[in-house]
């Protein structure tokens, strides 16, 4: 049971809430440490616990390295703020991420970005490449959306929807990643190994012709890294989170 001090430190939130909080505080921290920000803009959010649909959001204006677990915003499906805040939330970040979670039960958390890789990727016809031990864990599983502008009218969620289906990845054409994860460190985990293949695909675009791998290994490799869910909690997440431990006080605030 949560003690009445830690139950006034956590703003009065449930110790379920305020967990989710706190990593997902502690995502927008690790993106700014894996240069995965884009100033003001992008979004990562969670689902709050409940039968409610609400879901965290960052305060739109407030860089990443700002975002607290207190001043994240919790707002519904129909982007209605759900608490006092300052803050408003960022329209884009509401049509995307109010689709997903809206549409998958199964996600917890959902992960945006515009990083320079992603969206060099993004803007290939040939999309993501089986050329890495990194790209191959998403080989089969990277769904695509079409740009269509900013993302602004709600009319566009369930076209994202569709196009995702029932993977956990998506690029989104000369715009940028998506991740989702049926937890925090899944979706985040995800993210930093896809715009890492990214990054490794335009690399070795620069060079020569590239080696895509035979059709028996491409699929041998994608069935190994099956289980993301997995893969990304436990020790992983530790591991990113001792990246960020100097900032404990100050995110989990």
């Amino acid at each position: 049971m949560q003690s009445k001090a830690t139950f006034q430190a956590s703003g009065g939130y449930s110790p379920e809430e305020w967990e989710v909080r706190v990593n997902l505080a502690a995502c927008y921290r690790l993106a700014v440490y894996f240069g995965m920000t884009d100033i003001i803009y992008t979004h990562i959010t969670a689902r709050v616990p409940g039968m409610e649909h609400h879901f965290l959001i960052n305060p739109y204006g407030l860089l990443f390295e700002e975002v607290r677990a207190s001043n994240l915003i919790k707002i519904d499906l129909d982007g209605n703020v759900l608490e006092e805040t300052e803050y408003p939330i960022n329209q884009a970040g509401y049509v995307i991420h109010s689709a997903v979670h809206g549409a998958r039960e199964d996600v917890q958390s959902v992960v945006h970005n515009h990083t320079m890789a992603g969206v060099a990727v993004s803007a290939q016809k040939e999309g993501l490449l089986p050329i890495s031990q990194t790209s191959l864990q998403f080989y089969g599983r990277v769904s695509y959306h079409d740009y269509e502008g900013p993302a602004q009218d709600t009319a566009e969620c369930d076209r994202i929807v569709a196009d995702l289906g029932e993977n956990n990845t998506m690029i989104l054409r000369n715009h940028g990643l998506l991740t989702a994860g049926r937890n925090i460190p899944e979706a985040f985990g995800l993210m930093v190994q896809l715009d890492k293949a990214c990054q490794i695909q335009i690399a070795a675009q620069s060079g020569g012709e590239l080696n895509i791998p035979s059709q028996e290994v491409l699929d041998h490799s994608a069935e190994s890294f099956k289980n993301s869910e997995q893969r990304y909690s436990g020790a992983f997440w530790s591991a990113l989170l001792r990246i960020i431990k100097d900032q404990l006080d100050d995110y989990a605030s």
